[in-house]
């Protein structure tokens, strides 16, 4: 549904016309020192304004609902909020004419038509800030751990800013792939099989709009490798390798190498371009004329947006982690002390 994690759990709510978005986030230890502060930074950089970002301008100022007393956290459920104020939703009205590649038809599906249309409701990239609220609150769990994530590529150029205008030039839009590094990272965090890391981060990394594709490491170029170029070679007793292959990850447990997986965004849905759908009242085609802002390339706004979502799967993993060791924890791979 709404919420993920098993210690560190969050449950989002709101849509992107509505009053407001926000995070609730069950769990968080007390004693965790927050301010409204805290979030500006990679609020900011999530925000539009940018060449190819929608016109949309929101200031997403941060309020502290619950959960904090004198900078602190109590242990109670945190709850953050940001109010939504540059709506028009009167470009919204989209009768029985649902968009091509957006949810308003599966989520009218869903709903019997109850869902709020209006800028994609609770399917919308709005949403996305609730995720990067509740990862600020992560990150501060992973002390030494450092979050990475870069567009690297644009319409499958490595010139962004040219890709991009482009799209915008033809009244299109335009992909990217998103390629994140996790350095810092212990040994130890994940569960075989079901609840292995790349199971988690994959399963919220696809819950950011408009993500096609994950892959870890080498990716799907493994599948062209043998065994002997693939296997990562180990150089030092803490579990440092000559390469890093598996992406920092083996058995579904970090290894103790840099995590690093990357993130396929398809163009955003609406375009410029008239396009054909159905009404879904007549059975007809008609010509469509998407109304509303948006972003010609959504990529650009969503690095901060994978950090988040990682952090929110380490942390998660990490307090589950303390629930799992022993009252000593000085016992090595190999039995013998902690090693170096």
């Amino acid at each position: 549904m709404n919420s993920f994690g098993r210690v560190f759990r969050l449950s989002i709510f709101g849509e992107s016309h509505g009053p407001a978005v926000g995070v609730v986030i069950d769990g968080c230890p007390p004693g965790i020192q927050v301010s409204v502060e805290d979030f500006l930074p990679d609020l900011d950089r999530r925000r539009s304004g940018a060449e190819g970002t929608t016109p949309r301008r929101e200031p997403d100022l941060p309020v502290l609902v619950s959960g904090v007393h004198l900078g602190f956290t109590t242990g109670a459920p945190l709850t953050v909020q940001v109010a939504n104020t540059d709506i028009r939703s009167q470009d919204y009205d989209l009768a029985s004419t649902p968009r091509p590649g957006h949810a308003d038809f599966s989520g009218n599906a869903k709903w019997a038509g109850f869902n709020d249309p209006r800028g994609g409701g609770h399917f919308s990239g709005r949403l996305t800030l609730c995720l990067v609220l509740a990862g600020v609150v992560a990150k501060k769990l992973l002390p030494g751990v450092t979050f990475r994530a870069r567009l690297t590529q644009a319409g499958g150029s490595a010139d962004v800013e040219a890709a991009v205008r482009a799209a915008m030039a033809d009244g299109d839009s335009v992909g990217g792939l998103v390629e994140c590094t996790v350095d810092g990272l212990p040994p130890g965090l994940g569960e075989p099989f079901f609840d292995s890391l790349e199971s988690l981060l994959a399963h919220m990394l696809f819950a950011i709009p408009a993500v096609k594709g994950v892959d870890f490491g080498s990716g799907f170029a493994a599948a062209t490798m043998r065994g002997s170029a693939h296997n990562d070679v180990f150089v030092a007793t803490n579990g440092h390798t000559a390469t890093n292959h598996a992406g920092g990850i083996n058995g579904g447990i970090s290894n103790g190498n840099p995590v690093e997986f990357r993130v396929a965004v398809k163009a955003t849905s609406s375009i410029g371009r008239p396009q054909q759908t159905l009404d879904f009242e007549t059975g007809k085609p008609v010509t469509l004329a998407v109304r509303g802002r948006h972003d010609a390339c959504i990529a650009l706004r969503v690095p901060v947006v994978v950090e988040a979502a990682a952090a929110l799967v380490l942390a998660d993993l990490s307090l589950l982690r303390l629930t799992q060791m022993p009252q000593s924890s000085g016992r090595s791979f190999f039995g013998h002390g902690t090693g170096t």
